[in-house]
């Protein structure tokens, strides 16, 4: 089991900028892939991005590319997550998780991820 511990969420303006951070202990984090999600009030839970344990394997949704950028320091045992430009739709819980599995794939889907933190709040203004 991996325990995740996200950080860097707050109020920003629209067009700011914010970094996420994703402290992780346990199991052999730099060996799965670790991804981001976000969930809005009244909305599901989405996939943001996704690194594989070797960085070499990055997938975003569209909604984010080119604004987020997703990295990680395994030596730190950790994640990052740098949102430029950011929007109010950007608004929401965000989430780290790792991958169940050990592997160099990425996933969209949160049944691939077996362990969360407990999230980090993103408020944009407009």
């Amino acid at each position: 089991q991996v325990q995740l511990v996200e950080s860097g969420g707050g109020l920003v303006q629209a067009g700011g900028s914010l970094r996420l951070s994703c402290a992780a202990s346990g199991r052999t984090f730099s060996s799965v892939t670790v991804a981001w999600f976000r969930q809005a009030p009244g909305k599901e839970r989405e996939f943001v991005a996704a690194i594989s344990w070797n960085g070499y394997n990055i997938v975003y949704t569209d909604s984010v590319k080119g604004r987020f950028t997703i990295s990680r320091d395994n030596a730190k045992n950790t994640v990052y997550l740098q949102m430029n430009s950011l929007v109010p739709e950007d608004t929401a819980v965000y989430y780290c998780a790792a991958a169940r599995y050990y592997g160099n794939t990425v996933y969209r889907t949160d049944r691939m991820y077996a362990d969360w933190g407990q999230g980090t709040q993103v408020t944009v203004s407009s």
